[in-house]
C-alpha cells in the first residue's frame, strides 16, 4: 500500500503563490514557493524584500505553510521548475524554515540566488544545488529527483519527476508543448514516454490555459508577430517602444534582432530587464560580450530618454518594463509623463505581452493603455504567444505518459473544472483518478 500524501499548500484556488509538499513515507519534498504577484499589485518590479513574511502571509502574497507542521515528515529538499516569481518568489522568506538544499536548473538557481542576496528579513542558508535537464539527483536512499526539459516563456524550465518506490511522481508546472522553440530545445518527448513505461502514478499539473481550445501556438509565432509590427515600422521616424515580460529571454532577443534589421538601436529599461538579462549572460543564454544598453535605475533611465529625445527618436528601439501596467514600472511612468521621454502623435507603443487573469492587472493595463491613446500614441496588442499549455498540450501530455492519478494546481475552480471536463473524456473519474485540492488540504494517494 502506498504511504504518500500530496499537501496543496499553496496556487491551488489562485494563479500564483505556487508550493505543493509531497510526502513519501516520512521524506518530504516541497515543489516550488511563489508569490502571488496582484497582490503586491506589481509584476516583475516587485520589491518586498523589505516586508516581513507574516505580513506577505497575510496579504495572501505568499503561502500560508502553517499546514506544514501537519505534515507527518521531514522536508529533505526544495525544488524550483522555473524562475518566474510565482514559483521562486517566497523562496527568501520561507525557505529557512526547512533545513534541506534547493534545488533548481542553472538560470533558476541564478535567480534564487538574487532573491535571497536581496532579502532584507529573513537568512535563508539553504544549499543551492543546480541541476540540469537530463540529470537525477538522490534525494533519500528511496527517492529520486530527475529533471525533464520542457518548454515555457522563461529559460531552463523543467518538470519534476520524483523516483518513488511505488513509481513516478511528475509535477508539471508550468509548461507548454513547443515543438519549435526560438531559444532552447523542445521538450524531451523521448523521456516522457521512457516515465510511462516505468509508470506515472500521479501527474500534478497547472491548469492556466486548461479553459482555451487548441494547442499554444510555437514561439516561432510570436517572433514573427514581433517582427512582423516591427518591419511595418521601418520607414517611420516615429519614436517606437516595446514592453514584454523581462524573463522572457527568447522574446526579448527576437526583439533585438528586429531592432538591429530595422536600424535602430536596442535598449533594455528597467529594474527587472537588468536583472534577467545579466542571469540570461551570466548562464548562456545571451552573450557576455555583447554591446546591449541596459538601464535599471531610475535615474539612467530618465538620463537616457533625453538623451534620446536629442538625438532622435527613431535611433532607438526601447525594450522596457510595464506590460502589465505596473505602477512604477517604465512605461507607467512614461504614460503619465515622469520621464524625459515626450510621446507624440504617431509614436508606436507595442505590448509583447497578454494580460495577466487577475482583475487588478486587468485594470492597470487598462489605465496605461488609455494613458498612452490620450496622449497620441499608436498602441499595438498582443504581439504574443502564451507561455501555458492549452487544452490540446494538456491532452497530449496526459495520453503520453498515462498517470493513474491526476492533481490539478496552479489555477482556480473555473480552470480546474475546464482541466476535469478533458480528463474524463479520456477515463479519468472525479474523485477517483482525478482529485482537485483547495489550498491547505491533503490527499494520500489511494
Amino acid at each position: 500500500m502506498k504511504d504518500i500524501e500530496i499537501v496543496a499548500v499553496g496556487g491551488y484556488e489562485e494563479i500564483g503563490r505556487n508550493m505543493t509538499a509531497i510526502r513519501i513515507g516520512h521524506d518530504v519534498v516541497i515543489m516550488d514557493m511563489g508569490l502571488r504577484l496582484d497582490r503586491v499589485q506589481i509584476h516583475e518590479d516587485t520589491d518586498i524584500e523589505r516586508l516581513h513574511p507574516s505580513e506577505l502571509i497575510s496579504m495572501g502574497a505568499i503561502p500560508n505553510d502553517n499546514v506544514m507542521r501537519n505534515v507527518d515528515g521531514k522536508v529533505r529538499a526544495i525544488v524550483c521548475t522555473h524562475g518566474h516569481l510565482d514559483h521562486i518568489g517566497a523562496i527568501s522568506k520561507l525557505a529557512q524554515k526547512y533545513k534541506a538544499p534547493i534545488i533548481a536548473s542553472p538560470f533558476t538557481a541564478d535567480l534564487i540566488a538574487q532573491e535571497i542576496k536581496a532579502e532584507r528579513h529573513s537568512s535563508v542558508s539553504n544549499k543551492i544545488v543546480t541541476l540540469n535537464p537530463g540529470e537525477t539527483y538522490q534525494i533519500t536512499p528511496k527517492v529520486d529527483l530527475e529533471f525533464v526539459r520542457v518548454q515555457h516563456s522563461i529559460v531552463d524550465c523543467v518538470f519534476a519527476a520524483l523516483h518513488t518506490p511505488d513509481g513516478v511522481i511528475l509535477y508539471a508546472n508550468d509548461f507548454k508543448m513547443d515543438r519549435s522553440p526560438t531559444l532552447g530545445q523542445p521538450p524531451d518527448f523521448a523521456r516522457l514516454r521512457q516515465l510511462e513505461k516505468e509508470g506515472v502514478i500521479l501527474l500534478i499539473t497547472e491548469t492556466t490555459n486548461a479553459g482555451i481550445s487548441g494547442k499554444t501556438p510555437s514561439e516561432r509565432i510570436a517572433k514573427d508577430l514581433v517582427w512582423d509590427a516591427l518591419m511595418g515600422t521601418e520607414e517611420t521616424k516615429s519614436g517606437i517602444m516595446i514592453t514584454t515580460f523581462s524573463s522572457h529571454i527568447a522574446r526579448i532577443k527576437a526583439i533585438i534582432e528586429a531592432a538591429h534589421e530595422m536600424g535602430r538601436k536596442p535598449v533594455l529599461l528597467g529594474r527587472s530587464m537588468e536583472k534577467y538579462w545579466g542571469t540570461a549572460r551570466r548562464t548562456g543564454y545571451a552573450p557576455k560580450d555583447d554591446e546591449l544598453i541596459v538601464y535599471g535605475r531610475r535615474k539612467s533611465v530618465d538620463k537616457f530618454f533625453k538623451k534620446m529625445m536629442a538625438e532622435g527618436k527613431d535611433k532607438y528601439l526601447p525594450i522596457m518594463t510595464g506590460h502589465q501596467g505596473e505602477p512604477g514600472a517604465v512605461l507607467g511612468r512614461v504614460a503619465n509623463g515622469e520621464t524625459g521621454y515626450k510621446i507624440e502623435s504617431g509614436d508606436k507603443v507595442m505590448f509583447s505581452a497578454g494580460i495577466i487573469p487577475q482583475p487588478l492587472n486587468k485594470s492597470n493595463r487598462y489605465i496605461v493603455e488609455t494613458k498612452l491613446r490620450m496622449r497620441g500614441a499608436r498602441v499595438y496588442d498582443n504581439l504574443h504567444v502564451s507561455g501555458h499549455a492549452c487544452v490540446e498540450d494538456h491532452w497530449e501530455l496526459l495520453r503520453t505518459i498515462n498517470p493513474e492519478n491526476v492533481i490539478t494546481s496552479h489555477g482556480n475552480l473555473e480552470s480546474h473544472g475546464k482541466y476535469l471536463i478533458m480528463a474524463e473524456g479520456t477515463g479519468y473519474e472525479l474523485g477517483y483518478t482525478i482529485h482537485i485540492l483547495r489550498n491547505g488540504q491533503g490527499l494520500v494517494l489511494p
